[in-house]
């Protein structure tokens, strides 16, 4: 199945503050927020941290790093056929480095596809529910994205 990804992380290059993974059926969505130990960016103070936690009670996990790459990897452990698909190169970045949780080591997923889909003239922000909340702008990624299938 294809997981419709964003993240939210702290400025260019910095540290990942939450990740969204929505399935291309199904309501089964997945999101995290990781803690972060520095200060913030401006803009990520600005227009991110406020709507962090902007997501339905159920969905809502605070995790640290570790503990979240061991909560990614349990929610896609079912499924033998993973395809992450993202509009954005520093999310897959951001999640792959996540998978990885010692110098040597990382979490249990299996077999796993990346497809990046540009999307000149499309907003995950302007399209989404709350803005620069990484679930909402992956469900308008994904709203988007399977719009120009049909």
């Amino acid at each position: 199945m294809r997981y419709f990804l964003d993240t939210e992380f702290n400025g260019f290059g910095g540290d990942l503050l939450s990740l969204a993974l929505v399935p291309e059926h199904g309501d089964q969505d997945y999101y995290v927020v990781i803690p972060n130990a520095g200060p913030y960016h401006p803009w990520v103070e600005k227009h991110v941290v406020p709507y962090l936690e902007t997501v339905p009670r159920n969905l809502l996990n605070r995790l640290d790093r570790v503990a979240a790459a061991h909560d990614v990897a349990a929610y896609l452990g079912n499924d033998p056929d993973v395809t992450i698909v993202a509009d954005w190169p520093e999310d897959i970045a951001l999640f792959c480095r996540l998978l990885l949780v010692g110098e040597t080591e990382i979490v249990d997923v299996r077999h796993m596809r990346f497809e990046f889909h540009r999307t000149p003239g499309f907003s995950t922000a302007r399209n989404s529910q709350v803005p620069h909340n990484a679930l909402h702008d992956a469900r308008a990624l994904r709203d988007h994205l399977l719009s120009l299938e049909d």
